[in-house]
């Protein structure tokens, strides 16, 4: 089944006690634009993030927006600067000797002193991360995707409808044409009778002026050419492949079919066929534009 470019998904995870959020949205668009915005520490996972993306999109405007909360991270660690306190201890001991200071030193005292104590963090497993990240990832746009097949469905149906009404209008011009022949062939006897006034008619003269006409006005390989774009279109609803390029492509045949039956046409009733025919593969045109 056809898939829609517009849609939207959104996941929830954890990688250790970071919190993993992912919205996932898509607009139309005639190439895949893929862009992931995530925190600036983690960038360098953006490029494996969009080949997963576009494994699993290939046509669309795709923003994936990515929020880590280290709120409730416990990945800072409190170090002990041992030199520095070393030569603040032995600083001390020696102004004690050479002073004759009494009291010691404790280790709060020794706290108080710029940089003896220092907080770092620690690093994520990056490995690890990507993994949870991509997880989630693929979780919301399982829940892009469905919604893309739901709207897809909707397009298909749509489409559908206005290839049975294409296809009527293409039976009727079939039925029109031999019967506008036969009415030509009936007006040029008239006026031959006419302008002779009783005369003996060349019938065989009325005869090859109707087949000329009737040749010219024939639409046979028009319609046969339309009846198959709208046959492969048809099937091309039921595939599971990307096809919105491919109905851009058919749409320009519909019309060039469709507008070389018009112009083969010379009266009122196929100028109505065609501009209904028209209007119908515009609207095709219309919807092909938000399939993938």
């Amino acid at each position: 089944m056809i898939k829609s470019m517009t849609g939207y998904g959104s996941a929830k995870g954890a990688s250790g006690k970071l919190e993993i959020s992912i919205e996932v949205k898509g607009v139309n668009n005639r190439y895949l634009d893929c862009s992931v915005k995530l925190p600036r520490v983690f960038s360098s996972l953006e490029e494996t993030l969009k080949a997963i993306v576009q494994n699993h999109i290939s046509r669309g405007k795709v923003d994936v927006f990515i929020v880590i909360d280290s709120t409730n991270a416990d990945d800072v660690e409190i170090k002990l600067n041992r030199p520095l306190m070393e030569a603040y201890l032995a600083t001390l001991n020696e102004m004690t000797v050479a002073y004759g200071l009494t009291g010691g030193v404790s280790a709060m005292d020794l706290t108080r002193f710029p940089d003896v104590l220092y907080a770092e963090k620690r690093e994520a497993d990056a490995e690890q991360l990507s993994n949870d990240i991509a997880a989630v990832l693929l979780e919301a746009l399982a829940g892009f995707n469905n919604m893309r097949s739901r709207e897809g469905e909707k397009l298909s149906r749509d489409i559908s409808e206005r290839l049975d009404e294409i296809e009527k209008l293409t039976a009727i011009a079939e039925e029109a044409s031999p019967r506008r022949a036969e009415e030509y062939r009936k007006k040029l006897e008239i006026r031959l009778m006419e302008v002779l006034q009783g005369a003996n008619i060349d019938e065989a003269r009325i005869l090859t002026e109707a087949a000329i006409f009737a040749d010219r006005i024939a639409i046979n390989e028009e319609t046969v050419r339309l009846r198959s774009h709208i046959a492969q279109l048809r099937d091309m609803l039921g595939s599971d492949e990307p096809i919105g390029r491919k109905i851009d492509f058919l749409v320009q045949e519909f019309n060039r079919e469709a507008n070389t039956i018009g112009s083969k046409g010379n009266d009122a009733e196929m100028a109505r066929l065609i501009v209904d025919m028209k209007a119908g593969i515009e609207k095709i045109r219309e919807q092909a534009q938000n399939v993938e």
